[in-house]
């Protein structure tokens, strides 16, 4: 049975693309049919940093509007045959999105994938209301600071009053918490808040910590999503958060502060 994940926040800049782009890619790797959507009308940046923005031809509003089949917008990723992206318009606002032209298409999109992972606009304007509405789970992403913890808080909210889920008294869209740009040195000295003041704030669930890395910038400068540098702290976070989705248990990693050897030490490393 197909299940629609939308990857949101309610401040912007927190890394939801990123993660919408590994999140999917590690779902593909494990052999899943997966499809990601850019909800992000007119600001589009999932086909960069899936490096498939010179295939855009076609894209979701064009779909919802009747301006191209499903097929014709869909893009294969480049590395693994289970991965497919539905770019956003860079042209549209975010009012050229319906409910009845989304459902429409995700009806479609269910026959044939296993996931379908919702790249939510920051906020809780109409594209981020269209992309968690139809939602059966919902990552929640935010930095360890308090402005983006409220932020998510209000996200929580509409997600728990205003999805389809809620409006038909079904069960609950289930929810994740994904902690990113964690600096476990940062927390020690108090200048962030520690995984422990965010899951006290925000009481959902933590499917991952994902540490503060310059691997980020350069996979997605390269368009390519960081899970696959297998090397990079963040990489490794994002695969034990796509097993923690799939049901595996993974303890947490990159929690606390790291020991530096006696080399570290003498020479002044990071």
């Amino acid at each position: 049975m197909s299940k629609i994940i939308v990857v949101t926040s309610g401040k912007g800049g927190v890394g939801k693309t990123t993660t919408s782009a590994s999140i999917s890619m590690g779902l593909a790797l494990r052999g899943h049919r997966t499809v990601v959507i850019d909800f992000d009308i007119g600001l589009r940046n999932l086909d960069l940093i899936l490096g498939c923005e010179r295939r855009v031809v076609y894209d979701f509003v064009n779909v919802i509007r009747g301006e191209a089949t499903l097929n014709q917008a869909l893009i294969k990723d480049k590395r693994n045959d289970n991965l497919y992206v539905l770019p956003a318009s860079q042209t549209r606002d975010k009012d050229a999105l319906s409910q009845s032209g989304v459902e429409q298409v995700l009806e479609q999109l269910k026959q044939q994938f296993d996931f379908i992972i919702c790249d939510s606009p920051a906020g809780i304007e109409h594209g981020a209301m269209m992309a968690l509405y139809f939602a059966d789970e919902a990552i929640v992403t935010t930095n360890p600071e308090v402005s983006s913890v409220r932020d998510s808080d209000r996200i929580i909210g509409m997600l728990q009053s205003r999805s389809r889920r809620a409006e038909l008294g079904l069960e609950p869209v289930k929810e994740h918490l994904l902690l990113t740009r964690y600096n476990p040195e940062r927390v020690a000295s108090q200048e962030m808040l520690s995984l422990a003041d965010v899951e006290e704030i925000l009481a959902i669930p933590v499917l991952g910590l994902i540490p503060e890395c310059g691997s980020v910038l350069n996979a997605s400068n390269k368009g390519l999503p960081v899970i696959m540098d297998e090397t990079s702290h963040a990489g490794q976070a994002y695969q034990d958060a796509v097993s923690r989705l799939l049901g595996e248990d993974k303890p947490l990693r990159f929690l606390d502060v790291e020991k530096k050897g006696w080399l570290k030490k003498l020479f002044g490393g990071n």
